[in-house]
Formats: C-alpha cells, structure tokens, sequence
C-alpha cells in the first residue's frame, strides 16, 4: 500500500471552458483526539467552500481521503 500525504492542493484549469478549480484535502487532529478531514474546494481565487468530517480513527479519515483523490484524478484535477 503507498502512503498517502495529509495535504493534498490539486487543480483544474480548461481556458477553452473559462474553468480554474481547487480541491484541497487535509487529515488534522482534533482537540478531542479524534481525526478530522477537510475539504476545501472553489474557484481558484476565491474562498470556496469547506466540508469537515470527523472520524474516531486515522484509517477512516485516510479511506476516504483516498477514496476522494482517485475520484477527482479520474475528473481531470491534478497537482499543482
């Protein structure tokens, strides 16, 4: 299995469609010891949205940041 990093930037950028996105995805700590992960995502240049989820262990947490990032490469984001 290869190691996933806790701070993922991508983007997506088509001229020809005037589109420029972000997509961020980052494991944290909570203050309760628990793992939270943080989508981040909008327009490059703006604030964009953000959505939390909060899970009790670390592998939940990196499933499904895992299972996000090969969602949004199959869309076309990539690092930056």
């Amino acid at each position: 299995m290869t190691t996933i990093s806790d701070d993922i930037y991508l983007e997506r950028r088509d001229p020809a469609k005037n589109m420029a996105r972000f997509y961020m995805l980052s494991i944290e700590p909570t203050l309760f010891g628990d793992v939270r992960l943080r989508r981040h995502w909008g327009r490059i240049g703006t604030r964009g949205q953000v959505k939390l989820h909060d899970f009790a262990k670390r592998e939940e947490a990196a499933a499904l940041l895992a299972r996000l990032l090969r969602a949004k490469r199959r869309r076309g984001y990539g690092e930056a």
